[in-house]
């Protein structure tokens, strides 16, 4: 079973629905990786055993049946706490919300649930769902799966961390600055955040949807790439509350060629110095895809007026009408000169982090420093795991592409993870 287990969510729905194996004995088996291994983790926060368990003998009932099911049906999966859950404690790391239990599912999970994915468990997140530290006064601090001693990140810290350590196949994250990239990259595992616009906010906490924040997006996180578009295809989509979500069409992964691909990328933004090792693996990277076939070269965007713009948005409480206005007006701006550099590109690849999941209580003002550009343009990106420090840290590499176009960066996400081995379990699991 931990064979099957250490797979993809995609192989696992497969031997299901072979009934080679039970989602019952599955979800059960995640269940016990969760009793063993997250003690040391402090990564999941409400573990759902007995509705989980009976979920799962109710799926297996359907597939005795011969019902026709879908990709995850039968999987078990989790998510960030900022994710309203029905019956579930949804605390998003708030003492005055320990024991509020909402009476609905947020979206994205009750379509997980309508495929046929069973929830497991709930995990940790920065008081309100938002930071880059997975630390609250509810359910206390996160740790690296490979790491105790350091950080798994934030703001889906736990979520990355569980799934790092083996005890999830599949869940949804949020990201505004980087809550996907940054946790994927410091945990080891696959990370998407969607083009703005493409997944619906509804019963997440902290995320209003509409306009009122269009870096703020859904999505979700994996051990494995090619989980990323089934689960993506899931949640994506119009639910008719969230007022900016559009009902764009998901392109296929395997229909995309890497040969003629133009791909550019820069190791380091000029802001944030990377490691030796971060800037070596983004070369490898280049250096695979061009054997691949792609069109590759250094190509640095201008970024000198993120952290400008993300400073001004934060403060906008205190900004006069104006004010506001002028923000607005210079982040349009950034944005129109992102895609006018865009247009010699269909993806960017550069760092996630200067350097990999640093030690607890490290200062580190500079983390969101890759991440921003792109919660401001609202672009798609995917993190996968390409490398690993002098310390046996991962090191995962941000790809980048046009708006709307997830099946580009899926594409080309895959076959880094194919070239280099993506997710692996951390030693003090295996």
């Amino acid at each position: 079973m931990d064979e099957l287990l250490d797979t993809s969510a995609s192989n696992i729905a497969r031997a299901i629905r072979a009934r080679e194996v039970s989602s019952y004995e599955v979800t059960r088996a995640f269940l016990e990786r969760i009793g063993k291994r997250d003690p040391a983790l402090n990564a999941a926060v409400q573990v759902t055993s007995e509705r989980a368990l009976a979920e799962a003998a109710a799926a297996d009932e359907v597939l005795r049946q011969g019902a026709p099911v879908g990709p995850l049906f039968g999987v078990p999966f989790t998510a960030k706490d900022i994710f309203d859950t029905a019956g579930v404690v949804t605390a998003v790391g708030l003492e005055e919300r320990a024991g509020f239990v909402p009476g609905q599912d947020a979206v994205v999970v009750a379509r997980l649930r309508a495929a046929g994915a069973i929830l497991i468990a709930k995990t940790n997140c920065p008081p309100e769902g938002g930071g880059g530290v997975t630390d609250n006064p509810v359910y206390g601090r996160t740790n690296n799966p490979y790491d105790a001693a350091r950080t798994p990140g934030g703001s889906s810290g736990g979520e990355a961390a569980l799934q790092g350590a083996g005890c999830s196949p599949i869940g949804l994250g949020s990201d505004s600055g980087g809550s996907i990239r940054l946790p994927a990259h410091y945990c080891g595992v696959a990370g998407l955040k969607p083009t703005a616009g493409r997944v619906p906010s509804t019963g997440a906490y902290g995320l209003p949807g509409g306009l009122s924040d269009v870096r703020s997006q859904v999505g979700p996180l994996s051990r494995f790439v090619e989980d990323l578009f089934p689960l993506l295809a899931v949640i994506a989509g119009p639910d008719w509350r969230d007022s900016a979500v559009v009902p764009m069409p998901l392109g296929a992964p395997e229909a995309v060629a890497l040969k003629g691909l133009r791909v550019g990328y820069y190791e380091d933004d000029g802001l944030s110095r990377p490691t030796a090792e971060t800037r070596a693996t983004i070369e490898r990277v280049a250096a695979l895809l061009a054997d691949a076939g792609a069109i590759v070269e250094r190509a640095l965007p201008d970024l000198s007026e993120v952290w400008d713009i993300t400073r001004l948005f934060w403060r906008l409480d205190e900004s006069s009408g104006p004010e506001v206005e002028a923000l607005y007006r210079r982040w349009d701006g950034f944005r129109t000169d992102m895609l006018g550099f865009m247009r010699a590109y269909d993806v960017l690849i550069c760092p996630v982090d200067s350097h990999p999941a640093p030690l607890h209580d490290e200062e580190d003002p500079e983390r969101f420093s890759y991440t921003l550009p792109y919660s401001l343009t609202g672009w798609p990106c995917i993190v996968v795991r390409a490398g690993t420090s002098p310390e046996g840290l991962p090191i995962g590499v941000q790809v980048v592409a046009r708006p709307w176009r997830e099946d580009v960066a899926l594409a080309v996400a895959r076959r880094i993870e194919e070239s280099t081995g993506g997710w692996r379990p951390p030693d003090v699991v295996r």
